[in-house]
């Protein structure tokens, strides 16, 4: 997997919650997406600058689609998924630096799944 697809990932995740951000009605949905397309933004922005001072440029990043259901509880944990399975793909388990980052991204998606499954 490349660096490129992993953003893509990030990319996408934050593009979905916010469009459900936008078009729900629940106030505590409203609240936990909006804080996890900016925090999820933020941790990618950090791990590409991060992962492009160690290894060179990304190139493109690859942009991706998400399915059209509507259910970002289901998405977001699939996305996570995703993220956790190819962590090390995208850098070695001995590059702590990078993987530290790879946890504060898991760490904005857990938030946002606690936040839609008990608070919403």
């Amino acid at each position: 997997m490349s660096c490129a697809d992993f953003m893509g990932e990030l990319f996408l995740a934050r593009d979905v919650a916010h469009s459900v951000h936008l078009n729900t009605r629940s106030y505590s949905k409203h609240k936990a997406l909006g804080h996890f397309y900016e925090d999820v933004l933020d941790a990618a922005d950090k791990f590409a600058e991060a992962y492009q001072g160690r290894h060179g440029l990304i190139g493109p990043i690859s942009l991706k689609s998400a399915r059209k259901d509507g259910a970002i509880l289901p998405f977001l944990e699939d996305s996570l998924a995703y993220i956790e399975e190819n962590r090390y793909k995208v850098c070695g388990k001995t590059d702590t630096t990078l993987q530290n980052i790879i946890d504060e991204i898991i760490a904005v998606y857990l938030s946002a799944i606690y936040k839609l499954k008990f608070l919403a």
